[in-house]
Order: C-alpha cells, then structure tokens, then sequence
C-alpha cells in the first residue's frame, strides 16, 4: 500500500496548476505573472512544508485568479491554501479578510506576505448560494452581505468604487464606441451618464466584497454562509449589491414577466439593505451595462446579450 503523502513532501506531480488558471494566464503581458505562474507547482510545494500542511487535492476547475489547494493542517485540521495571482487585487484581499476576521467572510488562518499564500478555513466549495431555491438565497445572501459592510481600517489599501469605475468608464466608452456596438450605443450612453452622477454624493463610505454574488458565498461549518474571493472596494452598499440583482438573470429571462420581476428584485433587496432603490437600481444598470460590454468584446455575445437585455428591463 503507498504511504500517505508526507507534510510539504517533494512530489510537485501533486500540485497539478488547473487548467482554467494556465488559460486565463499565460497570454498575461506581465512577466511577473508569467514567472509566477511557472514558479508555482514549487512555491505551493515550499508553502506546504513551511506551514507543515498535508496536501489533499488541487481544487478543479478552481478560478482564474489563483491556486487553491485542500489541505489538513498538522494537526489533522482541514483547510484551504490559497495563492492568489499577485499584485494589488492580492494585497486587497488579503487585507480585507484579516479586517472582517471571520466575520461574514471565510476566517483567515495565516498569511505570507512574500510568497502571497493565505490558509483559510475549509468550506464546502461544492455547495454555494447557488443550490439553493433563487428566494431563499437572495435571503441568505442579503444576510451575509450585510455582515461585510463594516467600516474600512485607517490606512487602508483599498481602492474607491469611484476610482475602480472611473477605470471601467475609460473602457466602456471606448467599447460603446465601436461599430459592432451601434445597437447598445444607448445603454452605453445612460451607463455612462450615471456612472458621472452616482459617485458624486455617495451616502457612506464601508467595506465592500467588490464581486459579491450568490457563488461567492459558501456553506460552511463555524457559520452556515460565508463569503469567499473578495475583490475589495469602499464605497456605498448599492454598489455591492448591485451584482447580486444580475445573478441567476438567465432564471428571470426563462420566467414571465422578466422586466417586472427584475424590478421587483430591486425594490426587495433595497428594502431588505435599507438601501435607496434608485441608486441600487443605476448601479445595476451601470455593472449589467458594463459587464455585458465586456463579455461582448471577448466574444461571449450570448451573455452580452442577456446583460444587456437585463439593464432594458431595469
């Protein structure tokens, strides 16, 4: 019978980078990330021996945006090794995770400010918000979301939702101006338009995960929902939770009434969040917009397409 494998053993065969990751990356520009990515069967193989974790598995299909591992920690312990692509969005994270401590959010259990690697607890990556009937998960969701909403550290790393978008804005304008993109040209212009208007006056200023929606939020042991893979921002709750009224569209496209119910949408879970409904309802224009502007360009117009019709029923 083979032996189990040692803490920080020496196959890297065992650290297999997923599939999904190496497309996303390896037409990346920065060399640093190319470095990264060749480098990282090894830095995962060094992380484990340092922190004396067993490795498990390499989660598949896994993200875009980093490696995660299942691990068990020395003293049999289950866990999660994360090894976000670094950079900024990786520092955020980071800190954004030490700040809510568990709170709302998976627990951060160490990190390692040089190879980037964050040990989390171990949820149960196969089970999201997503499982769950489209009512009672916008209710879980709303709960958890709303324990996210604290207020930033001093000194904090973060970017403003106003500095995030006024990037997206550059972008959007340059892809509404396309011929291709002649028929969405006035969805474009009143994306636009309210991306001036909406940051102006924001009514408060919190933590925000940045990319919350229904499949960021796992089942858990300590909590029965926690979120996951934030991408941090301060700025206004509306902002936050406007990707959360585009998840699942496409069960609204398939239903009656699709125009209606996504404005019923709104109206509940800005009444739940104590939320102005026509700020939430033009941040949900804005990223439905945007996002949707954005599948088009990388050629995904099925998606373009369903954003885009959502932001008209909006």
């Amino acid at each position: 019978m083979a032996s189990a494998p040692r803490p920080g053993g020496r196959d890297t065969d065992r650290v297999p980078v997923p599939k999904r990751l190496l497309d996303a990356l390896s037409d990346d520009p920065a060399s640093a990330v190319r470095s990264w990515l060749d480098a990282l069967p090894g830095t995962v193989e060094r992380q484990l021996a340092a922190w004396e974790l067993t490795l498990e598995r390499v989660a598949t299909p896994g993200g875009r945006r980093g490696l995660v591992a299942l691990v068990r920690q020395a003293d049999g312990t289950p866990a999660a090794l994360k090894f976000p692509v670094p950079g900024p969005d990786a520092d955020r994270e980071r800190a954004a995770l030490a700040h809510w401590n568990g709170w709302g959010a998976a627990l951060l259990l160490r990190a390692d400010p040089d190879t980037g690697a964050l040990l989390l607890e171990r949820l149960h990556g196969a089970v999201s918000l997503r499982s769950l009937p489209e009512p009672k998960a916008l209710l879980e969701a709303a709960g958890t979301v709303r324990r996210l909403w604290v207020p930033p550290p001093e000194g904090h790393p973060f970017a403003s939702v106003t500095g995030r978008t006024e990037e997206e804005r550059e972008v959007l304008r340059m892809l509404g101006a396309g011929d291709w993109a002649a028929d969405a040209r006035p969805l474009t212009d009143e994306a636009l338009e309210l991306r001036a208007a909406l940051p102006t006056e924001p009514p408060e200023e919190v933590l925000l995960h940045g990319g919350f929606r229904q499949g960021k939020v796992l089942a858990g042991e300590r909590a029965p929902w926690l979120a996951v893979g934030p991408a941090p921002v301060v700025g206004e709750r509306a902002y936050d939770l406007a990707r959360l009224v585009l998840d699942r569209c496409e069960d609204l496209a398939a239903g009656p009434g699709p125009a209606a119910a996504a404005r019923r949408r709104v109206t509940k879970l800005a009444d739940s969040l104590d939320v102005d409904r026509d700020r939430l309802r033009g941040w949900s224009f804005y990223r439905a917009v945007e996002t949707g502007m954005r599948h088009a360009a990388s050629g995904d117009r099925r998606r373009a397409e369903l954003l885009l019709e959502f932001a008209g029923w909006l």
